[in-house]
């Protein structure tokens, strides 16, 4: 790894509450890293104090070696794109680019030339002439980051960059930005609350929470193996069972749940297995099965939801494809094998809620 950012125990506080304590972590050059969490998770303070547009308490920020933890916004080069465009609403779509250009006082002519050249970069020629209110969403936040582009950061600074977009101008745009980042190559941090955004877009991801770091990691690694019962609630569906462990497994029902060699026979444990890893049968695999009553069947398109209720009461939601459905019906008994399983201790942080399963 080769980190053109580096942020160091970085801590924020607004009095007697801390926003953000003792993060660190890289930015890699080239490369697009989310920082991931909740609302209120300190992320966009993050953000802002990388930008200079928050004084940290305490920490520091390199770019390339070279410290800008007190150097003021100007100094720093870097672009800004916000989540509500930030566009001035009294300058054409030309002035808006422009504008950044010309507080440096670049010549007319090249502001001119790299205007043009944004404009055919973000696909808005024949747009220049127009104000923001005479755009879509997705324009103005193309506008937008057209601006932080403008006087050619180091680094793109992306602060919930969708957030005021419905879904499918979000998808569109995702695809864009991804394809605009490959041409350009420009390291980028985006914020975003959004699972599905980061593990799409960034090549690495940084999970907070409560203001910490909870994992930092690849796609993959934080989907795959995440390292806290958070992550593995927030970073894609998750069902939750709790049980005790016996012989390196979590007992539920007459099934042993694999993932628990760490943990102490007799210890409570949570178990975290991923709709897709839930198998579905009419009969008892090697008689080692878990017992189920189906509640609801929720058709989307080539998968559906299956939602079941276990022997002892814990809820449970499969994902699979609609050809497996053969034979399911709604009030009727199945039999579940988990797969895959992530196991936590209530000592690992366990903040497992009984409403976890509404998002899926």
């Amino acid at each position: 790894m080769n980190p053109l950012i580096e942020v160091q125990s970085l801590t924020k506080k607004f009095g007697d509450f801390t926003a953000v304590e003792d993060v660190t972590f890289g930015a890699e050059e080239g490369k697009i890293t989310a920082l991931l969490g909740p609302s209120g998770s300190g992320k966009s303070t993050v953000l802002r104090m990388i930008a200079g547009l928050e004084t940290a308490t305490s920490g520091k920020i390199t770019m390339a070696g070279s410290e800008l933890t007190n150097l003021r916004v100007q100094e720093r080069r870097v672009g800004f794109v916000f989540q509500h465009y930030a566009l001035f609403r009294h300058m054409t779509v030309r002035d808006n680019i422009a504008f950044g250009l010309s507080v440096r006082k670049v010549d007319k002519q090249a502001q001119q030339e790299r205007v043009d050249e944004l404009l055919h970069l973000v696909r808005l020629e024949g747009f220049d002439k127009r104000y923001p209110s005479q755009l879509s969403g997705g324009q103005r936040q193309r506008v937008a980051l057209a601006r932080a582009l403008a006087p050619k950061p180091r680094v793109l600074l992306l602060d919930e960059p969708f957030g005021a977009l419905d879904a499918s101008v979000r998808r569109d745009l995702r695809g864009w930005i991804q394809d605009l980042h490959d041409e350009l190559g420009i390291t980028s941090l985006l914020v975003t609350h959004d699972q599905e955004e980061a593990l799409e877009l960034a090549h690495r991801v940084v999970i907070l929470d409560q203001g910490k770091i909870e994992q930092t990691g690849s796609p993959s690694e934080v989907y795959n193996d995440p390292a806290t019962p958070f992550v593995a609630g927030f970073v894609g569906a998750a069902n939750v069972l709790q049980g005790l462990v016996i012989g390196g497994r979590v007992q539920s029902g007459d099934q042993l749940i694999k993932g628990a060699a760490h943990l102490s026979d007799g210890a409570a444990a949570s178990a975290y297995i991923r709709p897709h890893d839930v198998r579905i049968s009419l009969a008892s695999v090697n008689g080692r099965s878990i017992q189920a009553k189906v509640d609801r069947v929720i058709d989307l398109g080539w998968t559906s939801k299956v939602h079941l209720t276990l022997y002892d009461g814990q809820v449970l939601v499969a994902e699979l494809p609609n050809e497996q459905l053969r034979g399911l019906e709604v009030g009727g008994e199945v039999f579940v094998d988990l797969k895959n399983a992530k196991v936590f201790s209530p000592a690992d942080g366990d903040r497992s809620r009984s409403d976890e399963l509404a998002s899926l």
